[in-house]
């Protein structure tokens, strides 16, 4: 648990509120909250889903965890505190975006249940989607983009997800994607589709 040290600190309302800048966007800011193995697909689908609602005229932005370890978290490891502590901090900047009416998404191992939940309840009811991007390891280690199932095979990644460090599904998500038996654009639609019925952007 994250302690607050800095004190005599207070927050700020602008004369703007989320509503307004909802009502701008027409869309309803959220975060969906990608989570699953390395080659799960997360960021492909979260930028699949970028481009689309972005030909739709909807904004949104795309939280990737490799590109926010080169930045705001490159003094984080993969330690399972510092796990811990990369998404707390990505949950906090999740919301403040969902708070600026954008269509927030995360693409994150995020392996612990107990962290996607904290982040689940910085948010109100409804506006944290989580679609856990299922895949079985043998399919997740047959993709390996990154090399990384073989080099933790090999022992020269320590701490891995899925070989040598757990992964803990999702008890209850908005979202199951089975990405063993569906393709980028059918998993794309699911989502889309989940918008739609959710009024979070209008129906095409």
């Amino acid at each position: 648990m994250t302690i607050q040290k800095a004190t005599n600190i207070t927050w700020h309302e602008g004369a703007l509120n989320k509503q307004d800048r909802e009502k701008l966007l027409d869309q309803k800011g959220v975060v969906i909250w990608f989570t699953g193995l390395s080659g799960s697909g997360k960021s492909t689908i979260a930028h699949a889903i970028e481009e689309e609602l972005f030909k739709r005229g909807h904004l949104s932005f795309v939280l990737d965890g490799d590109n926010i370890r080169h930045g705001l978290n490159k003094n984080l490891g993969f330690s399972p505190e510092d796990r811990e502590e990369n998404i707390r901090r990505i949950g906090e900047v999740a919301k403040l975006f969902a708070d600026a009416g954008l269509i927030t998404m995360t693409a994150f191992i995020s392996p612990y249940l107990k962290d996607r939940d904290n982040n689940r309840h910085l948010l109100k009811e409804g506006e944290f989607i989580e679609v856990f991007m299922k895949v079985s390891l043998p399919e997740a280690e047959k993709r390996d983009p990154k090399g990384l199932y073989k080099k933790a095979r090999a022992g020269e990644i320590k701490e891995f997800t899925g070989i040598d460090a757990p992964y803990e599904e999702p008890l209850d998500p908005e979202l199951t994607i089975d990405t063993d038996a569906l393709d980028l654009d059918e998993s794309k639609d699911m989502v889309i589709r989940y918008l739609e019925e959710k009024d979070i952007i209008k129906k095409a």
